[in-house]
């Protein structure tokens, strides 16, 4: 397995955020996911499976970069990180929380939808975080309005977004990477149709290009 990263950011220019129903697909979504070139996966504690699909994909899928998302309290924090998870992503923040997520030495993305939320952060040394949701938040028009007065925080936008609006958020300068479900839709899970999932995943690898640079 390969090191802790230091950001979650700069790990592929879209984050899968998959919910689980069944631990037994954890892994071979895992390795469609990763075979179309999205190591970083959220797979968010939405269902009671979601921990040991967390504790399956770190320990059978060792190129996959798992992380925990909808982290909303603090004894989620540590059940996560004993799980495998390497990376934490919250909805939204409070001091509580971010101090937990602070202390379990794994990078993390507190969740923010204003500029006040921003500028709460940054001043508690936090300058890389989830924007959510999205789309309905104020989407692209807003992150960039974010840039000009904030530049020195960067963004995961998660919520709303998709393959025709991935490459705009991408170009923005404030913007690291996406998260969205798109290559991960329902029907295929189902059926376990992990050759279609790992091809939507190929084709989001790809958004980076589409969109310009994203750092």
């Amino acid at each position: 397995m390969s090191g802790m990263p230091s950001s979650v950011l700069d790990l592929a220019p879209v984050v899968p955020v998959v919910v689980i129903e069944d631990a037994a697909d954890a892994v071979p979504l895992a390795r469609a996911l990763v075979a179309g070139g999205l190591p970083a996966i959220e797979v968010t504690l939405r269902t009671p499976a979601a921990l040991d699909a967390i504790r399956a994909v770190a320990g059978e899928v060792p190129d996959a970069v798992v992380g925990a998302g909808t982290v909303i309290a603090p004894e989620q924090v540590g059940a996560c990180v004993a799980a495998g998870a390497r990376f934490l992503v919250s909805p939204g923040w409070t001091d509580v929380l971010l101090t937990a997520m602070r202390a379990s030495g794994v990078p993390f993305l507190p969740g923010v939808s204003t500029t006040s939320e921003v500028v709460a952060l940054l001043e508690r040394g936090v300058r890389e975080m989830k924007f959510f949701p999205a789309q309905a938040a104020g989407g692209t028009a807003y992150l960039r309005s974010l840039a000009g007065p904030l530049p020195q925080a960067r963004f995961c936008p998660t919520g709303g977004i998709g393959p025709a609006t991935a490459p705009e958020y991408l170009s923005l300068p404030n913007v690291g990477c996406v998260g969205g479900s798109w290559m991960v839709p329902a029907d295929a899970m189902a059926a376990g149709d992990w050759a279609r999932i790992e091809e939507l995943a190929r084709t989001a690898a790809g958004l980076r290009d589409a969109g310009g640079t994203c750092r």
